[in-house]
């Protein structure tokens, strides 16, 4: 494929290290917002690779992972019901709610189907007129327009027996939220070069200017990392707090224009609980009330479950970049994927999950 080993071209990398050591002075604390970026870091050892006084911190920017717990247990309660057949991507099917996962609820005889896509789900609501056809619409801006696209589709269709469990995140109100938190240790980001695909960069200069901090749009292969990783170094090191476009193969400053205004059509801005982190305003995308007709939430009345979070998982503070996953007592032992008690060891772009992977245990992770 052409435009991917150039990007892993370790020479190539090398010299942006080399060029990174040259520039730092000083301590830096820069987070990568996305999970598939801390995947892409860990899996090539980038981390280890920079200098000392570069710390990289592992930000909620993986859709699985920040997934309300009261959610998940929604949707455990919804695919259940006999009528209901209740689809997902492959990775929510093992992220734990309370007491269950939807795995569980499959083997007990819960028709619970893995899709690709949302409109795969209209495709199944269409064939199964007579059953209730619930898809798990989940993710950041990345996956929204999609998912509202299968809302219209279905409308289109006039399909009635077709709903969403929404459970959409937006990365610049979680950047404030950390941001403006008194235990903050960031003073620079990373951002999701696929958010910024569909959003474009105008929601981050007033970030970077209230709260004096470099963000530097960045993609997932190792030479896209150092160089991200590089301007924004850069900025910290000359005391500039701007927004840099490192992915200007992908990104444009506008974004994607008739992606965002299908979003704008099915979904509306709300304050939104972040899985360990509690809620943030205007952080969430919720059903228009002219859309109220696909909430599975009203749909099936399960807007009241009670939840209960581990008391041994530290994801809240890993999201937050205030600790790593090898400082959990329970990482690689009462916690690992086959078991786990959190998300961020569940999903393919979850910080533990991709630690765990690589076969990073305590007593080679000496940096905090």
């Amino acid at each position: 494929m052409k435009y991917l080993s150039e990007f892993r071209d370790a020479g190539l990398v090398e010299t942006l290290l080399a060029e990174i050591r040259r520039s730092v002075t000083r301590p830096h604390v820069i987070m990568e917002i996305c999970g598939g970026q801390t995947h892409g870091i860990v899996k090539s050892g980038l981390d280890r690779l920079l200098p000392e006084e570069i710390s990289l911190v592992h930000g909620p920017g993986c859709p699985v992972c920040v997934t309300p717990l009261e959610t998940i247990d929604r949707a455990l309660a919804i695919a259940t019901r006999p009528e209901v057949i209740f689809t997902s991507y492959g990775d929510m099917l093992r992220v734990p709610g309370s007491r269950s996962d939807l795995f569980t609820v499959r083997a007990k005889g819960g028709d619970v189907r893995v899709v690709t896509s949302p409109l795969e789900a209209v495709r199944i609501a269409r064939e199964n007129p007579d059953r209730e056809v619930v898809f798990f619409a989940i993710g950041f801006e990345t996956t929204a327009p999609a998912n509202a696209m299968s809302v219209l589709q279905a409308e289109r269709l006039g399909l009635t027996n077709f709903s969403v469990l929404v459970s959409h995140a937006c990365v610049p109100g979680a950047m404030r939220a950390i941001l403006g938190s008194p235990k903050n240790r960031v003073r620079g980001f990373l951002a999701a070069g696929h958010v910024c695909t569909v959003m474009g960069t105008r929601e981050y200069p007033s970030i970077a200017a209230e709260f004096g901090v470099p963000i530097v749009v960045t993609g997932f292969e190792p030479l896209d990392l150092a160089r991200g990783i590089l301007s924004c170094v850069r900025q910290l090191e000359e005391g500039r707090a701007e927004v840099e476009n490192a992915y200007g193969r992908a990104v444009t400053d506008e974004g994607n224009r008739h992606a965002q205004e299908t979003m704008e059509a099915v979904f509306e801005p709300c304050d939104r609980a972040w899985r360990g982190i509690g809620t943030i305003p205007e952080s969430g995308l919720r059903l228009r009330p002219d859309r109220a007709a696909f909430d599975a939430e009203r749909r099936f009345d399960v807007g009241d479950v009670q939840t209960e979070e581990s008391s041994v998982c530290i994801s809240g503070e890993i999201l937050q970049g205030l600790k790593k996953p090898i400082d959990c007592p329970a990482y690689g032992t009462e916690c690992t994927p086959d078991h786990p008690l959190g998300a961020t060891m569940v999903s393919s772009e979850g910080a533990c999950a991709a630690y765990f992977r690589y076969g990073r245990v305590p007593r080679e992770e000496p940096r905090a």
